[in-house]
């Protein structure tokens, strides 16, 4: 019954999840871990960040050379965004899907055939949509801190 009445109420999903969040860093303060309770925050408060930039790493990664999935996973990996194969492989999926990668397989020496990714024309347009809205965020970011150093 509780999960019907959620799934028909968007506002009590937000809820329920805002009250999981103050409970556990509830729990973490009560026993004394506030350096990981604001670590737990801090992770939590950037990883829609994150991961909306991800998709913009790849458009970058990609649009330099025709690129196999598991040479991006190693550029990332020296980065904060590092990640899997579990979540690489649905993106690629879907940035495809939405036509801004393409991909050829390729024979390889090391095994069965790769794909090698690709961006399209409209993907090249994203790349450059999103490379000047990045400096825009920058600049307003730069802009903002600035002034508020001044008074």
């Amino acid at each position: 019954m509780r999960s019907s009445l959620i799934a028909d109420q968007p506002q009590k999903i937000e809820i329920l999840y805002q009250l999981d969040l103050f409970l556990r860093n509830a729990t973490l303060s009560q026993q004394g871990s506030f350096d990981k309770k604001c670590q737990m925050g801090f992770e939590e408060k950037f990883s829609a960040i994150r991961k909306g930039l991800l998709e913009f790493l790849v458009l970058k990664i990609v649009a330099v050379d025709k690129v196999y999935a598991a040479d991006i996973l190693k550029q990332l990996s020296a980065t904060e965004f590092s990640t899997q194969e579990g979540t690489l492989y649905p993106l690629l999926s879907k940035m495809r899907r939405e036509g801004l990668l393409d991909y050829a397989w390729k024979e390889s020496e090391a095994g069965p055939p790769r794909k090698y990714y690709c961006l399209t024309a409209e993907g090249r347009e994203q790349l450059a949509e999103t490379e000047a809205y990045w400096k825009r965020i920058g600049d307003t970011v730069s802009r903002i801190g600035a002034a508020r150093g001044r008074h």
